[in-house]
């Protein structure tokens, strides 16, 4: 493996959260008070005031990021499209749109956002996850985020539910 994927080793809950569009709210910020690492899967804002929402998660937390569709302000074209990280050993593949993951790579969690709505489950030997949109409604989905603990046993999520 590349000596290049960022590596931690955590017991603490991973923050997962996407389609902030513009908007972090108070009780996200409170949801994550206690994760060492904040996992945004995209649609910051297409705002060039929207690269704060990383910012203020960066002051709570180790941040990644990988860029949405609507992320077009400029300080966003340095956000990947897609971005592994290793976390106690299990390899987590980050990606905005599920339908540009690449099957081939090897990976314990692909971790999306997009849709809007939230997704927990294994396919394929591999957890799917989806934390669903922690800023503003679309629709009549729910606003949710969602955590991960990440052990000998595997990777493990939750959808937590805000409105």
């Amino acid at each position: 493996m590349s000596s290049l994927i960022p590596r931690y080793n955590t017991g603490f809950p991973i923050g997962v959260i996407a389609d902030t569009h513009g908007l972090l709210r108070e009780e996200v910020l409170e949801l994550l008070d206690e994760c060492e690492l904040i996992l945004h899967l995209g649609d910051v804002g297409n705002k060039e005031a929207d690269k704060a929402i990383l910012e203020r998660l960066a002051t709570r937390a180790t941040v990644h990021c990988v860029r949405g569709n609507i992320d077009t302000a400029a300080w966003a074209e340095s956000l990947p499209l897609h971005q592994d990280i290793m976390v106690n050993d299990r390899r987590l593949h980050l990606v905005h749109r599920l339908e540009d993951f690449d099957s081939a790579i090897p990976c314990d969690a692909v971790l999306h956002g997009h849709s809007h709505k939230p997704r927990n489950e294994i396919q394929a030997g591999k957890r799917l996850f989806n934390p669903g949109a922690a800023g503003k409604r679309r629709f009549k989905l729910p606003i949710t985020l969602g955590k991960l603990w990440v052990d000998e046993g595997g990777v493990r999520g939750a959808i937590l539910h805000l409105l």
